[in-house]
């Protein structure tokens, strides 16, 4: 989501789960959005609230029912039984995802840089680790799957890290970010790679 007029102040949000926080990942995968020139413009250890997650993570009832049909597919595939009406398991997805956000401590960030939803994205990798792609954070990282989570009964993702989908709108980034942190608590820095980044005349630079 861009706030600022110029591209490259472009903000988006991340919070590193709590797997990231246990498997001792923090430091690796916040490297990875330094390395490839995003700035951290804010950042806290802190426990979710389980309103804000559930606000945070806003399905509606065609989701919740989208989902549990295929819940229902996946269990009858497995012979095991339907106690309960499909939309009932797309809502129990979000129910478990909220208790393991809350099973632990997690770290919540603002990127800033150019382009920054759609690089963290692709940095980040799909959704399931099991199919991500080699060289993204989940796919280096994790091995978690959709079919996992329902022969263990339904639990939450280990996934390691939630970032903003650009896909869900130019709004969601800022729907997040003020969600999960004040203005007060973002900072306006200058960081001293951004002069190699951005800046147009670069003059003096071998003096």
């Amino acid at each position: 989501m861009t706030i600022a007029m110029h591209p490259k102040k472009e903000r988006t949000f991340v919070i590193l789960k709590p797997d990231a926080i246990q498997r001792g990942l923090v430091g690796e995968i916040i490297k990875r959005f330094e390395q490839i020139g995003l700035k951290i413009v804010a950042m806290k250890m802190h426990r979710a609230d389980e309103e804000k997650l559930w606000k945070h993570y806003n399905k509606d009832d065609a989701w919740f029912l989208k989902k549990g049909e295929k819940i229902v597919v996946n269990r009858q595939g497995l012979g095991l039984p339907i106690e309960k009406e499909p939309i009932e398991y797309g809502r129990d997805i979000i129910g478990v995802v909220v208790k393991y956000m809350r099973a632990g401590p997690v770290v919540s960030l603002v990127l800033e840089g150019n382009n920054a939803g759609n690089v963290v994205k692709r940095l980040v990798g799909g959704t399931e680790p099991a199919t991500a792609d080699t060289g993204t954070i989940r796919g280096d990282f994790a091995l978690d799957s959709y079919y996992l989570c329902d022969v263990d009964g339904s639990r939450g993702m280990r996934n390691l890290i939630h970032c903003t989908d650009p896909a869900d709108g130019d709004d969601a980034a800022e729907r997040e970010i003020g969600l999960w942190f004040t203005e007060d608590e973002i900072m306006q820095y200058k960081h001293i790679a951004e002069a190699m980044l951005y800046d147009v005349d670069l003059d003096g630079m071998m003096e």
